[in-house]
């Protein structure tokens, strides 16, 4: 079988399902290739060697993949954010015409533009696709501030409901989001929970790196440094640690629109148990996780979040250290099902400031009961290969037809 995949982020940008994905499939027979843009995520700014042209071809590994020009951007301008958005659905919508027919195409949303591409091969050529939903449209832009304005949240909902309708199959990560969508009028029957997974082509830790041994008590962020995450409780939550926990110390990993305001607030409050190291290359990440007694996971307190399971907590349970999670709902729950950690109100320092406290109290036997659980249960339920193995029955059953049958008989959306 022929897929393609259809994404606006793919390697050397961090994506989960990127590359590692592409291989899988691939390992499984069948043929893959790569419809993606230049890479510039997180930081906005085109990865070296990379220059911005009409198309660039390339393989990574024997998959083929074909580049085209977008506008790059990834800061807190709405206007650029969508130009950067639209850039690539235009350029992909053009671009897939220009290669082999697909049997089937895989689309990853976020962002749903990315599908345009997709909805006009189906239309000209009949080839179906399936939608992978990573984040819920508008929700998340309200959620975030990013977009306000009532017409164009207008527009996206009546692309959406297109986009939806169009598809075959549409993968959504957790329960909550499939009835969001059953809500909206997606039938029940073309929706299918798939959990994400986390790139497993680096170990999950390094064994060989030794433990701090400088009396700290190191929780470990890694990810976006967005409006999404609101890591200003961190910032509160340290400085009142600095009292009742001298020894904790917080190691933030990454980048994004939050990065610098991160960082002057670490100076403003003279936080010395902060310590904001920047986007880390991927090769880095074990070796951080082994040196964590805890990694920490927060979004904002907002509905669309408490369905929402955090991507980065999948890396967090591979690793096998526990974890502090400050999401409600759905990623709430999956900590617990796991036994992998603790759960703390969003949005609140001092729930944060408790929950730390809690888990530097209990014995490291404890602490390592809790991530061997998380591991234990990455390895059953979340691994790639549970995932490819979910995506790839997906696939042939909609390249088969019965799947594609349904999406055009199914009723209109509200």
């Amino acid at each position: 079988m022929k897929i393609l995949l259809l994404t606006q982020w793919f390697e050397p940008e961090p994506c989960f399902k990127g590359l590692s994905f592409a291989r899988e499939l691939q390992r499984s027979g069948h043929e893959v290739s790569v419809l993606t843009g230049f890479p510039n995520y997180p930081g906005g700014k085109v990865y070296p060697p990379y220059q911005i042209r009409l198309w660039q071809r390339e393989v990574m590994d024997g998959i083929s993949i074909l580049r085209v020009p977008l506008y790059p951007s990834h800061d807190r301008s709405a206007f650029r954010r969508i130009l950067n958005y639209c850039s690539f659905a235009l350029a992909a919508a053009v671009g897939i015409f220009t290669l082999p027919r697909p049997d089937v195409v895989y689309a990853y949303s976020p962002p749903p533009t990315t599908a345009m591409g997709a909805v006009l091969l189906l239309a000209f050529r009949r080839v179906p696709f399936v939608l992978d939903v990573q984040d819920m449209w508008p929700d998340t832009l309200d959620a975030t501030g990013m977009v306000r304005h009532a017409a164009l949240f207008h527009l996206i909902e009546r692309w959406l409901r297109l986009v939806y309708r169009s598809a075959a199959r549409v993968v959504v990560l957790s329960e909550g989001f499939k009835r969001i969508l059953v809500e909206r009028g997606v039938p029940a029957e073309r929706i299918r929970v798939i959990p994400n997974w986390t790139d497993e082509s680096m170990p999950a830790i390094l064994p060989s790196s030794p433990p701090s041994d400088d009396g700290h008590f190191n929780i470990v962020y890694a990810g976006n440094l967005g409006l999404a995450q609101d890591l200003g409780v961190v910032i509160e939550a340290a400085r009142r640690l600095q009292k009742t926990a001298p020894q904790v110390r917080f190691l933030i990993a990454g980048d994004g629109v939050n990065a610098a305001e991160l960082r002057a607030a670490v100076e403003t409050e003279a936080l010395e148990n902060i310590s904001v190291l920047g986007r880390l290359p991927m090769t880095q990440m074990p070796d951080l996780f082994a040196r964590a007694q805890a990694l920490l996971v927060h979004l904002r307190d907002e509905p669309i979040f408490r369905v929402t399971i955090p991507s980065k907590t999948q890396a967090y349970l591979r690793a096998g250290k526990p974890i502090l999670m400050g999401v409600r709902g759905d990623a709430a729950k999956l900590v617990e099902q796991a036994g992998a950690g603790l759960a703390f109100e969003p949005g609140d320092a001092t729930a944060l400031e408790n929950a730390v406290l809690q888990i530097t109290a209990l014995s490291p036997e404890r602490r390592n009961a809790m991530g061997n659980s998380g591991a234990d249960y990455y390895r059953r339920f979340l691994s790639m290969e549970a995932g490819a193995r979910a995506f790839s029955a997906l696939f042939e059953q909609v390249v088969a037809g019965p799947a594609r049958a349904e999406g055009e008989q199914a009723g209109n959306l509200r």
